[in-house]
């Protein structure tokens, strides 16, 4: 994945990278109000840029305008995050069964290293999430295929909307760590139904484990 240097952004571009990072990040959650000082003191940066980043977020559907609100991020409902994951799982089944095909043993060993790093984490939800990411832009990576990467970056806004990472305690990451592996060796083995399969039931947990914590 490639990352813009900030050197050849706007103002405003620096801006919408910086909040965006910061909502990745869990220092804006969805449903959040978005008032323009105050972000742009959290940010350190002036208002016209942030308010041209705010403008930006409107267009990409990551926030909404509400009367007598204003800027606040949009939370998804519980037919979008099904049908979110629905596109997920088509995407990234076909990531690890192209994985299954291309990958060199380099990025077979760097799976699991990323791996062992979220086991590691444990204790650190945030830090978690961010390395599981890590985890599915490398299978991403693996598939060799650039037009899957564009779709797969196509629903990283709808990512950002889903909230707090289900990643909260230990046993939870256990779980993904093991299917995590199950995925890697299959794709090791250069086992292409075995690795689409794996994908899937490791997408169908994540989507039981959100919907679970939507309703509690």
């Amino acid at each position: 994945m490639t990352q813009t240097d900030p050197s050849d952004m706007s103002q405003g571009g620096i801006a919408f990278a910086k909040l965006m990072a910061a909502i990745e990040a869990g220092d804006f959650q969805p449903g959040d109000r978005l008032r323009e000082v105050e972000v742009a003191e959290r940010l350190g940066l002036s208002r016209t840029p942030i308010r041209e980043a705010l403008r930006r977020l409107e267009a990409e559907n990551i926030i909404e305008h509400r009367p007598r609100i204003g800027a606040v991020i949009r939370t998804l409902s519980r037919t979008e995050v099904v049908e979110l994951y629905e596109m997920r799982l088509v995407l990234e089944r076909t990531a690890a069964q192209m994985a299954a095909k291309h990958a060199m043993q380099a990025e077979v060993d760097a799976l699991v290293t990323i791996n062992k790093k979220i086991a590691q984490a444990s204790d650190t939800p945030s830090k978690a999430a961010a390395i599981n990411q890590q985890f599915h832009r490398a299978i991403y990576l693996a598939a060799r295929n650039r037009f899957l990467l564009e779709s797969a970056r196509g629903l990283n806004n709808a990512l950002l909307l889903l909230g707090p990472t289900t990643l909260a305690d230990a046993e939870r990451i256990k779980t993904v760590v093991a299917q995590h592996a199950d995925i890697i060796d299959a794709i090791s083995a250069g086992n292409i139904e075995a690795a689409g399969a794996a994908a899937e039931a490791h997408l169908q947990t994540s989507l039981r484990h959100r919907l679970s914590v939507m309703t509690s």
